[in-house]
C-alpha cells in the first residue's frame, strides 16, 4: 500500500485515493477513454473490485476526476490572488500571468475540462454537468473580479478574457510554446488595458 511520510511518520494512503490519485495523472496525460479501468487499478496498487466498490463506474470516476481536478484549480487560483486581496485588478493581472505559466509548462494539456467536452459530446454524460458547473464558476468569477477591478463593461471583458483562455488551452495542445497560445498573458493584459476603468470618487 502506498504511504505518505508526514511529520516522520509514515501514513496510508487510502485506496480510494489512490485511485483517485492515479485516475488524475492518467486521464489528464493521456485522455480518458485512452485509459482502461485495469490501468487505473494497476496504478492505484489494487484491483478492479476495489476500484468498483469505490466508483460503481468508469463514467463515475471521470466525475469525480473532473471534480477534483476543479477543486485544485481554484485552490491554486485562491492562492495566486490572495496576495492581492483588495486589488482585483492586481489579482486579475496575477491570475493572468500564472494562467500563462502553467500553459507553457511541458507537461500542459490545457483545460481538463475542455479536453474531456470534446471526449464527452453527450450533454447527458455526468461529465457535462460537472464540466458546465466548473465553466460557469470560472466565467463568475472573471466577471466579480472585473466588476472588483472598476471596468466598465465587467461582463464583457469576463467573457473576453474566458475565450482567450479557451483557445490558448486548444493552441497550446495543436502547435505547443511555438503558437500563440504561448503568448495568454500578454494578450490578456493588453486586453484588460483595453477596456475603460471607472474612476471611483473618494468616501
Amino acid at each position: 500500500m502506498k504511504t505518505i511520510e508526514s511529520s516522520g511518520k509514515k501514513t496510508e494512503v487510502p485506496p480510494r485515493q489512490r485511485i483517485l490519485d492515479a485516475t488524475c495523472e492518467l486521464f489528464y496525460s493521456r485522455g480518458i477513454r485512452a485509459v482502461s479501468v485495469d490501468e487505473i487499478a494497476a496504478a492505484a496498487n489494487t484491483n478492479k473490485m476495489t476500484l468498483y466498490r469505490h466508483f460503481e463506474s468508469k463514467d463515475q470516476l471521470v466525475a469525480e476526476y473532473l471534480r477534483s481536478m476543479t477543486a485544485l484549480a481554484m485552490a491554486r487560483d485562491e492562492e495566486v490572488i490572495r496576495p492581492y486581496t483588495g486589488d482585483a485588478y492586481a489579482q486579475l493581472r496575477a491570475l493572468a500571468a500564472h494562467t500563462g505559466e502553467e500553459l507553457c509548462k511541458g507537461d500542459s494539456r490545457g483545460c481538463p475540462m475542455s479536453n474531456a467536452a470534446v471526449e464527452f459530446p453527450d450533454k447527458d454524460h455526468p461529465a457535462r454537468v460537472v464540466i458546465d458547473e466548473c465553466k460557469s464558476r470560472y466565467r463568475e468569477g472573471l466577471v466579480k473580479l472585473c466588476r472588483e477591478a472598476h471596468y466598465a463593461e465587467p461582463e464583457r471583458l469576463a467573457e473576453q478574457l474566458f475565450l482567450l483562455f479557451e483557445g490558448a488551452c486548444v493552441n497550446i495542445q495543436s502547435m505547443g510554446r511555438c503558437g500563440p497560445g504561448a503568448r495568454f498573458t500578454d494578450m490578456a493584459y493588453a486586453l484588460m488595458e483595453s477596456h475603460k476603468r471607472r474612476v471611483e470618487q473618494p468616501a
